[in-house]
C-alpha cells in the first residue's frame, strides 16, 4: 500500500495508540452504557433536536462507533428504544438507526458501486500526483485551512476525536464537493481514514447521496442559515454565505445498477471441532451462540488498514484492534481464545490448523475490506468457512431495492425482529 498522505504530516494531531480513548472506550460495556444513557432521550428530544450539532452532542446517541462494529447491534438498540418509548414515539430514532441497515443492504446487493468508488479514488489519487493545485486544495481541506470557519472546525474535530455529527458530515461533504470542487471519493476516503465508525456502505453511499448519485439528481447543498441555526449560532451566517457555492451540481459517477438477489448466508453444522471467527464488521456473536454454536476455539480478524490506500489514523486502527480484543475476552464458556485480533489472514489459517478445526463459523461480512479478507481466507483455509447471516439482516435486506422511503415499509418487521431477539436474551 502507498502511505504518502499530506493529512498525516507533522501538523496533524495523532493520538497515542496505546492510550485509552476517553471519548469512545473500545469495549462493548462502554457501548451498552452509552445506549442506556441515550434511551431516555430517544423519544421527543431526539426527534426535535437530532439535527443540532452542538458541543458534547447531547441530542444524538454517539453510538455509531459501536454499531459500525456491531459491538452493540442495531437490534439491541431498536429493542431498547421501542421498549422505553413505544413504536410511535420511537419512530424517528428507529428510522435513523435503520439508515445504517438500509445502506449496508443496498451496497451488499450492488457491490459494483463499491468497486466504482475504489476505482474513482485511485483516479483521484493519480490527479493529486499530477495537479499541484488540486493537491494543495485537498491538503488544505484535510487540515482545515480553507478559511471556511465551520468546515475547518469539523476538519479538526474529525482528526481529534474520530467522530462527527451526522448533520455536520452532510455539510462537510457538500462544501467539499460543491464549494471546494474536490473529488467526492477523496472526501469519502478522508472519512474512512479518520472516523471510528467509518463504514464502506454508510460512508460511500452518504457521500454519493450528497453528490446526487444515490438518489439520482437529488443534491444536498450546505446553506449558511441552516448551518448557523443548527450549530447554536457558533458560525456567522452572513460571512459564511459569502463563502459557500450558490449552487450544487450533480457529481460524476455511474448510474445505480439493478439489485442482485439477497444473500442467503451459510448454515453451520454441529461438530466437535468448530471454530468461531469474529471480525471487525460483527463483534457480538449472540445469534450464533443462542442457536447452539459451541466453538472450541475463537479468533478475530480485522482490516482497518485496508479501508484506504493511504494511511489510516492510529486512532481508528487502535479502536478496531481493542474492540475486537474485547470481543474475544468476553466470550462465555471454555473457549480457547486467540491472544489478540489479527489482520493477518495466514495467522488465521495457522490458528485453524493448530486447533484441528473441522469448520470455521463467522458472522456474515458485507461488501468491504473485511469481506475481501474473508474471501482470501476461504481460499486458504482447507476447511469450510460458514458465513452466517443475522436475523436482522435477513429480514431487512429484501427491502433494499430502491430508495430509503420504500425500505421504511420493512421497519415494523425489524421492530418485531428486534423484540424477538431481545426476548431470547443476550449471550
Amino acid at each position: 500500500m502507498s502511505h504518502a498522505a499530506a493529512t498525516d504530516g507533522p501538523d496533524a494531531p495523532r493520538p497515542d495508540p496505546d492510550a485509552p480513548d476517553p471519548l469512545f472506550p473500545p469495549a462493548r460495556a462502554a457501548g451498552l452504557a452509552r445506549l442506556a444513557a441515550f434511551v431516555p432521550r430517544a423519544g421527543a428530544d431526539y426527534a426535535a433536536r437530532r439535527g443540532d450539532d452542538v458541543p458534547g452532542h447531547p441530542h444524538v446517541s454517539t453510538l455509531s462507533p459501536y454499531l459500525r462494529h456491531r459491538a452493540v447491534t442495531e437490534a439491541e438498540a431498536c429493542a431498547a428504544i421501542v421498549a422505553r418509548h413505544g413504536p410511535e414515539a420511537a419512530a424517528k430514532a428507529v428510522g435513523e438507526l435503520c439508515w445504517r441497515t438500509y445502506f449496508k443492504g443496498w451496497l451488499e446487493r450492488r457491490p459494483t458501486v463499491w468497486d466504482a468508488y475504489r476505482a474513482g479514488l485511485e483516479a483521484a489519487r493519480h490527479r493529486l500526483a499530477t495537479e499541484s493545485g488540486l493537491r494543495r486544495a485537498w491538503d488544505d481541506a484535510c487540515h482545515g485551512r480553507t478559511g471556511i470557519a465551520p468546515f475547518d472546525h469539523w476538519a479538526a474535530e474529525i482528526v481529534r476525536t474520530g467522530y462527527l455529527h451526522n448533520h455536520a458530515r452532510m455539510w462537510f461533504a457538500s462544501i467539499w464537493m460543491h464549494t471546494l470542487g474536490l473529488p467526492w471519493e477523496l472526501g469519502a476516503d478522508h472519512f474512512l481514514r479518520h472516523l471510528l465508525d467509518g463504514d464502506p456502505a454508510s460512508n460511500t453511499l452518504s457521500w454519493r447521496w450528497v453528490g446526487g448519485l444515490h438518489t439520482p439528481g437529488k443534491v444536498y447543498q450546505a446553506r449558511a442559515g441552516n448551518i448557523a441555526r443548527h450549530t447554536g449560532g457558533r458560525f456567522d451566517a452572513e460571512a459564511l454565505g459569502h463563502r459557500l457555492a450558490p449552487r450544487a451540481d450533480v457529481s460524476e459517477g455511474p448510474a445505480n445498477p439493478a439489485p442482485s438477489p439477497v444473500p442467503e448466508g451459510g448454515a453451520w453444522r454441529p461438530s466437535p471441532r468448530a471454530g468461531l471467527l469474529l471480525h471487525e464488521d460483527d463483534l457480538h456473536p449472540d445469534f450464533l451462540l443462542r442457536d447452539g454454536l459451541r466453538p472450541v476455539a475463537a479468533a478475530a480478524l480485522i482490516a482497518p488498514e485496508d479501508r484506504s490506500p493511504l494511511v489510516v489514523s492510529d486512532r481508528v486502527r487502535h479502536f478496531a484492534q481493542a474492540l475486537a480484543d474485547d470481543a474475544l475476552a468476553r466470550l462465555p464458556g471454555p473457549v480457547r481464545r486467540a491472544d489478540a485480533a489479527t489482520g493477518d489472514v495466514e495467522a488465521v489459517v495457522r490458528w485453524a490448523a493448530a486447533e484441528r478445526l473441522d469448520q470455521v463459523v463467522a458472522p456474515y461480512a458485507p461488501c468491504g475490506p473485511l469481506r475481501t479478507k474473508l474471501d482470501r481466507l476461504e481460499a486458504r483455509l482447507g476447511v469450510p468457512l460458514v458465513r452466517a447471516l443475522r436475523p436482522w439482516d435477513r429480514d431487512a435486506w429484501p427491502g433494499c431495492t430502491a430508495g430509503y422511503f420504500r425500505f421504511r415499509e420493512r421497519i415494523p418487521t425489524l421492530v418485531e425482529t428486534a423484540a424477538r431477539e431481545a426476548g431470547r436474551g443476550a449471550a
